[in-house]
């Protein structure tokens, strides 16, 4: 590694990466522990990602009334706490014991998907277990890319990539689309999550629980460029420090269409109905519709002075 990394300005970033990496030693059980902790001190010390989560929540979740979107909030943060120490898990902790953590819904779909021997793309989401769900889909799937967003602070963009790579062969920067049609076409499965707020030239106005979200429409084009399948997969975290369920859809049937933007709302559809599964876990604190109805925000801020 270059020596400029060991710059002081860089050792806040070693010691956090030293932090995760001692947890990962730590009982499954006090690791929620301090995940949940990690968690209630972050919406606390937020109240710009508190206020996001809360106006996504109102607004995709309306029929939940005031009291329950505030308890789901709290419920986000403690799941945005135990990522951080998931991934730390996902990047160390010894396969053996991570193997014991997961039991695995609708395998039999991705083994079909397999046998097709024309490459994959496997379709997650932001969950706030999107780094844990990677590491669970390679026990099944050996040879894996993974395309990540790079980070801009060169430290920590190198320590992630690294990450990434303990279960992907290659980790492939998200704009760099030639290299991610090339390993398709290579017939290597390619893990992908798409759903965060886009915008370019390749991005749409998408429906997202019923108001337009600023999406890419990449899947679809990336389907009919490749001829790949396309399996969406997810993972929950389980009830009582149990683990995880990872669960695993059929591959999408007749996709892609002509219509890039039909077939992204397809994909939302498949979302909304994993997010209503374990809705805490998704990752409501990203700024996911980047313009909120004046309406909608002035409610919200109405409900701040609330306990939340």
């Amino acid at each position: 590694m270059p020596e400029h990394r060991l710059h002081p300005r860089y050792w806040p970033t070693w010691l956090l990466f030293g932090l995760l990496r001692a947890i990962v030693f730590l009982p499954y059980a006090a690791q929620r522990w301090l995940g949940a902790g990690l968690g209630t001190t972050l919406r606390i010390a937020s109240p710009r990602r508190r206020r996001i989560a809360k106006l996504n929540i109102a607004r995709c979740l309306p029929e939940l009334d005031a009291r329950a979107q505030r308890i789901l909030v709290k419920k986000h943060f403690h799941a945005l706490g135990l990522s951080f120490l998931e991934t730390a898990d996902a990047y160390w902790m010894p396969r053996a014991r991570l193997r014991t953590l997961v039991e695995f819904s609708g395998l039999e779909n991705l083994h079909a998907a397999l046998a097709l021997q024309r490459g994959l793309l496997l379709l997650t989401a932001h969950f706030t277990t999107l780094e844990i769900g990677g590491t669970f889909i390679h026990f099944e799937v050996p040879r894996l890319h993974a395309v990540y967003r790079p980070n801009r602070r060169a430290l920590l963009d190198t320590l992630i990539k690294r990450g990434r790579e303990r279960v992907a062969e290659r980790a492939i920067a998200r704009h760099d689309v030639r290299s991610i049609l090339k390993s398709l076409k290579d017939r290597i499965p390619v893990w992908y999550a798409p759903d965060q707020g886009y915008r370019g030239a390749q991005s749409a106005m998408i429906s997202f629980f019923g108001y337009p979200a600023p999406t890419t429409t990449a899947t679809s084009r990336l389907a009919r460029a490749s001829g790949v399948p396309v399996l969406p997969f997810f993972a929950a975290r389980l009830p009582g420090n149990r683990g995880y369920r990872l669960w695993i859809e059929p591959m999408l049937a007749d996709f892609p269409s002509d219509d890039p933007v039909a077939d992204t709302e397809r994909l939302h559809r498949v979302l909304e109905q994993q997010i209503r599964r374990a809705p805490e876990q998704y990752l409501w604190s990203h700024d996911r519709f980047k313009i909120v109805p004046r309406g909608l925000a002035a409610a919200i801020t109405f409900q701040q002075s609330a306990p939340g």
